[in-house]
Order: structure tokens, then sequence, then C-alpha cells
């Protein structure tokens, strides 16, 4: 998923600590299923404020590795924007890498506007005892002391416990290296209850083997810890969430536009060896 994210992934507000959260968190990691998944962007809805008259675009999200190895996102997100005056294409491209046990998390993003790049950040993040302690690389070298927060991988596995659990509502800070990746955002997770896909499901038949399954459906709302008043939301995702973290039929509510993210295509990949 997401940061999603996918993003892509996507709870608890600190990482677990204790050893039998831990475990759990490892079984539920094991559950996880490497997969790559295509989905056809559209816009949903738009004010007038936003300036876009037609958008639409593609996303893909790759999702590798193990409990063991730990996980690797391979994310893509390419719109195409119509002003009415002009159109312009973004391209973002993000590369994660999350170690559960080591507490580590790195990430890449590289922003393109009609081909020429205009933003790149990088770095790594750990939890230490205090916090997530940030060496950034790009765009400048710097160190960062941030509050505690989870990593998308860990807030994704929080997300599926709490669903299984029936907990419908729960908070979590998490840090992604989104943005300029200096900051972590605060997040509350709404969980529907579980339901099976209905005959016109509009991408359910694009899951494959994953087509009937039943699913929850979620919602995450990302907000600035700005700590001004009544906060609103950066954006807002939802989406419907298989037990193995895989994800369909999306919706990305940005304020000013809506899009949708409908399941294109889905390829189950070879899982690394488990932990010995």
């Amino acid at each position: 998923m997401f940061r999603l994210t996918l993003g892509l992934a996507f709870t608890a507000t600190l990482m677990a600590s204790t050893a039998s959260s831990a475990a759990a968190g490892v079984e539920g990691a094991r559950a996880l299923v490497p997969h790559r998944a295509v989905y056809d962007l559209k816009l949903k809805d738009v004010s007038e404020r936003s300036g876009i008259e037609g958008m639409y675009g593609r996303m893909v999200y790759e999702f590798t590795g193990s409990a063991c190895t730990g996980f690797t996102t391979n994310f893509r997100f390419v719109t195409k924007t119509d002003t009415g005056e002009d159109q312009r294409t973004t391209d973002q491209q993000t590369t994660t890498f999350e170690n559960a046990d080591l507490k580590e998390f790195r990430f890449e993003t590289k922003s393109f506007t009609d081909e020429q790049l205009d933003k790149q950040v990088s770095g790594e993040a750990t939890n230490v005892s205090t916090g997530v302690k940030v060496e950034l690389q790009k765009p400048d070298a710097r160190e960062l002391d941030l509050t505690p927060s989870q990593f998308p991988t860990q807030h994704m596995l929080d997300v599926l416990e709490n669903a299984r659990k029936g907990k419908r509502f729960f908070e979590a800070r998490v840090f992604d290296g989104s943005e300029d990746g200096d900051k972590s955002m605060l997040t509350s997770t709404v969980v529907g209850t579980k339901q099976t896909p209905a005959a016109d499901d509009t991408d359910a038949g694009q899951a494959g083997e994953f087509s009937k399954q039943s699913y929850w459906p979620v919602t995450i709302a990302y907000f600035n810890d700005s700590g001004e008043g009544d906060a609103v939301p950066i954006y807002r995702m939802s989406f419907k969430l298989y037990d193995n973290g895989i994800t369909r039929d999306l919706t990305m509510d940005y304020g000013d536009f809506v899009l949708t993210g409908q399941l294109a295509k889905l390829e189950v990949l070879d899982k690394a060896p488990d932990c010995k």
C-alpha cells in the first residue's frame, strides 16, 4: 500500500516494543503478500479554485521482501493535468526500505514535471529511545530529531491488526519520508465492517485469486502537526484492504480535487525466504 503509500501503505501511537507485540508484528508481516499493483487514476471531483479542468494518470505500487530481510517499496505516480491554458505531466518516483528488527527506514523520492527533475529527497531514519532520528542527504544534508513515530509498513501492520480485532477508530504518528522528509504526520484511521465484494464491485475482478475474498473498507486522514485549532487533513485516502495487505478501489481526497484509483492489474510476486 501504500503511503497507500502508496503511495501506497499506509494504529498505535508508538511502534510496539513489548516482546508479545513484536511477535505479533512478525506474524502479521509474514502474512503480507509481495505484489505489484497497477491503478488507473481519474478525476472524481474538483473545485473551481483548483484551476484544474481535467486529470488522469496511473499509479504503480510494488511491495517486496519479508519480515526477515526487510521490505522494499517501489512506487510511481504519474498524472497528466489540464488547466485549460496548458497541460503538464507530473511523475513521482519513490523507493523505500524498512527493516523492523533494526528499526531502520530509508527513502528516496524524485519528482519530475514534464520530464524535468524539480525535486529530490533522500535520507534514512532510525527509531531510537527518544524518537526518530533522521539523516537527510538531499536536498540538504542535515540531521533531525523527531517525535516517536511509526514507519509505513509497521503502520499498515497495525491497521490490519486493529481491523482483525474489530477496532474501528485509532490514531498514530507516521514518518514516511514524504514532502521534504523532515517531519512526521498525525493520522486517524477508520475501519469499516468486513465485507464481501458485490456483483457490481468495480475492480474486484482485477484482483485475481483474491477477487472474491472479503475486505475492510478503510479511510486514513493525514494531518500536519500544527497544534492550532481544529485540524483539517492535508489529504484523505480510502481503499478496500485485504488481509494480506493488498488494496484496491482507491479514493484520494486532496481537498481541492479528488482522484479515484481502480485496480487495473495485480501480479503476485515470489515470497522471500522466511526467517529461520
